[in-house]
């Protein structure tokens, strides 16, 4: 009897993306060792993305399923799909994201070879036109990559590009916890999922390509990105993290002047670096100074 693998994607007000997404899970390889099936979640009670879903659905050939969770979390998001998700195997991609058309046949393989509880792998980036040089110099949007079959910390996990067995969910009422919902819900998981006896290997062969559009070449997003990673980083923290973010910061706004004269690249990875110790200590001490309509606008 073959196996099936449920595919899962958020959708966060991005049909025309996620349009592609789709369009490229279509007809993906199997060997036919496994079927799979699609499950979208929307975040949007407005259902921005049900249109696309259902026009896709109509000519895919596989069971698709449409389901929306209207509060805006992606936690709540992610849990949603699970909640409609069938088969022996979950996947996870983004909505912004297109896989190689191996994608789940490596996965698959990968699991049985290494018999591990999950496998994850690499996120290279595709942008939708030539990006300015310091972008490319920054090398802000590439993911690290690793051998294959690493078994992975907690701290080198996501969802962007997953699969796990279905049955370490067993039990697990709510797998992403609400107070993740701006973000690390992934980690998050992965993290419980690991320190419960849960294992999780690299396949660096399971390639996912992120559509990067022109509104995120600039400082100002990556700055709110890494202020918005900080914050939820707070969640981890413990005395050495705090105590490294207190030296860290100053330092690092004593050196941004000097860093822009050498080169944008270093100014602005500098500025996250900034970004990522001032969230995380906002989050620390528990202080509302940024709005999340700043942090997500």
């Amino acid at each position: 009897m073959k196996s099936h693998i449920c595919i899962c994607i958020c959708s966060f007000k991005r049909p025309h993306l996620l349009r592609s997404t789709l369009d490229n899970l279509r007809d993906l390889q199997t060997a036919q060792l496994f079927d799979y099936s699609i499950v979208v979640a929307d975040n949007d009670r407005n259902e921005s993305a049900k249109a696309t879903v259902e026009e896709f659905a109509q000519s895919s050939g596989h069971r698709v399923t449409y389901c929306v969770e209207p509060e805006q979390n992606i936690s709540l998001a992610r849990n949603k799909a699970l909640e409609f998700a069938q088969g022996d195997y979950i996947a996870w991609i983004d909505d912004d994201e297109y896989p190689d058309k191996d994608w789940l046949l490596i996965f698959f393989n990968a699991l049985q070879r290494y018999q591990t509880d999950g496998v994850l792998g690499p996120v290279k980036p595709v942008f939708e036109s030539p990006p300015p040089v310091w972008i490319v110099k920054g090398r802000f949007f590439e993911k690290p990559r690793r051998a294959t079959g690493v078994i992975l910390r907690w701290s080198q996990t996501s969802t962007a590009n997953a699969m796990v067995r279905r049955p370490i969910l067993d039990g697990i009422p709510l797998p992403f916890r609400r107070e993740f919902g701006s973000g690390l819900e992934d980690v998050d998981f992965f993290k419980r999922m690991i320190e419960a006896g849960r294992t999780f290997a690299w396949c660096d062969e399971a390639i996912v390509s992120e559509i990067i559009p022109p509104t995120r070449w600039k400082r100002r997003y990556l700055f709110r990105r890494a202020l918005l990673r900080g914050r939820n980083g707070h969640h981890f923290a413990d005395a050495t993290s705090v105590m490294k973010s207190i030296i860290a910061l100053p330092l690092y706004l004593v050196l941004l002047p000097f860093l822009l004269l050498v080169g944008q690249h270093l100014f602005v990875r500098y500025l996250m670096k900034i970004g990522d110790h001032a969230g995380f200590l906002i989050g620390v001490l528990g202080l509302n100074l940024l709005g999340d309509k700043y942090l997500a606008g």
